[in-house]
């Protein structure tokens, strides 16, 4: 039934709030956060049984390629696209939606990330079956995350009526989308159950989404439109180099989904995520021992600590904490980071000085 469904992962990230650990030769995708294995391998793993290798598609940078494949050796190399620069979202999707035409013109696609955590693979996989389904009805699909609190680092989809059942979930029409709120106003939408969370996931037939593309980015449709006859040609690279440069960066929400003719969001119900967009963000996604403390990396001794993650940069490099609470302890290469929790996101404001006062070498 999933013979003309592919997984494509959006694997080009830099994940700078998590520096000092991520940086810009080992990027958040290529971390090992809650596990042995990296971000990038567990959103490769937790597909399978629905989608074989050669049905995932990798759309990354140039000088992340490597490592990528070194990790997930089984993907066919052919299924990785070089994106030449950072354009946004919605030419990522619309270069993976030449690539699979290429192959299935009726294709249908599910655009995944590389960099969140999914304790769930099954339900995933679950809510990408339900998916596939209400796609085939030529509608674009959106998972949402159940909220578990009122969360106002997240956007939010507002369900409108309900669609029906599939794979045992309820699909609804999609009434908004909306930008991350205020605390008062996540807590009423948070209370009235009629909000999810944007998962940033979508599913979708292949010429459903270059129709919106057409219809809503005409721009970008005709560029990609000069990238697919060079694809045919069987010579896409040079185009693609030649081509990106011109556009104008969008995401895929705010060039597409927005204002989507048939839009759908099917909520999760219990899928252990996480986008990991800050250190704080850990204490949701991973389990801490019964003083609240993460350990990531590293044996520390800790006295009268709790609410504090700490992560060393080798197991044998010794931190010791006495008498502290809720603070973000981070050793990494040539750089050590310590940091209220209250103030985790923050980390972003630090590498921007970095980038200013021209310290590349710390990043």
């Amino acid at each position: 039934m999933y013979e003309n469904f592919y997984a494509v992962i959006m694997a080009g990230g830099s994940g700078t709030r998590l520096w000092p650990l991520s940086r810009k030769d080992r990027p958040k995708q290529l971390l090992a956060l809650g596990g042995d294995q990296t971000l990038f391998q567990q959103a490769v793993d937790r597909l399978a049984g629905l989608f074989p290798e050669e049905r995932i598609l990798i759309v990354t940078v140039a000088d992340q390629m490597a490592l990528l494949k070194e990790q997930c050796p089984d993907i066919p190399a052919e299924n990785y696209i070089i994106e030449p620069l950072p354009r946004g979202t919605a030419s990522v999707v619309g270069l993976a939606a030449l690539a699979i035409q290429s192959r299935d013109p009726q294709g249908t696609m599910a655009i995944l990330t590389a960099d969140h955590l999914m304790r769930q693979a099954d339900h995933l996989r679950q809510l990408l079956k339900a998916a596939y389904e209400v796609a085939q009805q030529g509608t674009l699909v959106t998972l949402g995350i159940t909220p578990t609190f009122p969360a106002t680092g997240y956007g939010y989809i507002e369900q409108g009526n309900e669609l029906g059942t599939y794979q045992g979930l309820k699909a609804f029409q999609v009434r908004a989308f909306k930008e991350k709120p205020e605390l008062a106003l996540a807590e009423k939408w948070v209370a009235n159950g009629r909000h999810v969370w944007n998962s940033g996931m979508f599913i979708w037939q292949v010429p459903a989404i270059l129709a919106e593309f057409e219809r809503q980015m005409p721009d970008l449709y005709a560029k990609l439109k000069k990238i697919e006859g060079a694809w045919q040609n069987e010579q896409p690279k040079g185009m693609i180099e030649a081509v990106w440069p011109t556009i104008q960066p969008q995401t895929i929400d705010y060039g597409i989904m927005e204002h989507a003719k048939k839009v759908a969001v099917i909520p999760s119900l219990d899928l252990g995520w996480s986008d990991v967009g800050s250190w704080e963000s850990l204490f949701d996604a991973l389990d801490p021992d019964e003083s609240g403390n993460i350990v990531l990396r590293g044996k520390p001794v800790t006295f009268d600590t709790s609410g504090t993650l700490i992560c060393g940069d080798t197991q044998d490099r010794l931190i010791v904490t006495v008498g502290v609470q809720d603070l973000i302890i981070v050793e990494s290469g040539n750089a050590i980071l310590v940091c209220d929790r209250k103030q985790a996101q923050r980390v972003r404001e630090v590498v921007n000085y970095l980038k200013q006062d021209g310290r590349e070498d710390y990043l």
